[in-house]
């Protein structure tokens, strides 16, 4: 699965990447998150919930980060095993501009999944994998907004 998309969120780029790297905000932020905790400057443990179609699964995973660019972006890299569900990985290359409105977040994202999750069919990860982006940045975009980096 391939998938890209920008966002504009109404805050400096500044304050952007320091909400992208607080687990607190990232928590509240990604759809489903069960506990996510921050094992070092790069990498990050994370247990989600996830529904997509028939088939519900928690994806127990860890992310490294690369590519750091403060606070230009980053690049994402991932693994979820979901037991008889299947898992995903993948990654995502995060860049970050300043814009008149406050700061363009755009991303492009290449996954696989395997498993049960393989077998319900691209079409239904698709529109699952966008709705679950549009739901993070929608949330993520307002906690920016009242972000007070530490």
């Amino acid at each position: 699965m391939e998938m890209s998309g920008e966002y504009m969120i109404a805050v400096p780029r500044a304050v952007v990447w320091a909400a992208l790297n607080d687990v607190e905000v990232l928590r509240a932020a990604i759809p489903g998150c069960d506990t996510i905790n921050r094992l070092s400057d790069t990498e990050i443990e994370a247990t989600v919930t996830a529904k997509v179609g028939p088939v519900k699964a928690s994806f127990k995973g860890m992310v490294t980060l690369s590519d750091l660019d403060p606070p230009n972006g980053y690049t994402i890299r991932g693994e979820g095993k979901g037991g008889v569900a299947g898992f995903a990985k993948g990654g995502a290359k995060v860049r970050l501009a300043d814009v008149p409105e406050g700061t363009r977040l755009s991303y492009d994202v290449d996954a696989t999944v395997g498993g049960k999750l393989a077998q319900i069919g691209a079409r239904l990860i698709d529109s699952t994998a966008k709705k679950l982006a549009d739901e993070f940045f929608a949330t993520f975009s307002k906690l920016a907004a009242e972000h007070k980096p530490q």
